[in-house]
């Protein structure tokens, strides 16, 4: 982040929230633009924006006027924890064949067999 947006949020910011990536969340002291506060996200670490939870995500987009609520930052017993997007990274996956994976892919077998059309 900038020296900007941390004197700005220093002089306009109030603190809503920690997430538990660490992540913080503002809101703007006064209304801003036609009623709406403005908000916005310190990432921890790296700015991953996937690093975000979908409660924070929805308070950060006004579909909820209220910021996230301890109970539902638990996660459910079916939720598995959070894997950084790699996409576009050195880590990406590529499947084998790939180019950067050395560009072979294995043999076709003979049970291929084409549709061709009955006159």
């Amino acid at each position: 982040m900038t020296i900007g947006t941390r004197l700005y949020t220093l002089f306009n910011g109030e603190l809503v929230g920690t997430d538990e990536f660490g992540n913080r969340y503002y809101r703007h002291k006064k209304a801003m633009l036609h009623g709406d506060e403005r908000r916005w996200v310190f990432y921890k670490g790296a700015r991953d924006p996937s690093t975000v939870p979908a409660e924070w995500h929805a308070w950060l987009h006004h579909t909820t006027k209220t910021p996230l609520t301890e109970n539902a930052a638990q996660a459910e017993s079916w939720q598995k924890p959070h894997q950084a997007n790699l996409t576009g990274s050195s880590g990406a996956y590529r499947p084998k064949g790939h180019d950067l994976k050395g560009g072979r892919r294995a043999v076709s077998g003979g049970d291929y067999q084409p549709w061709v059309p009955t006159l």
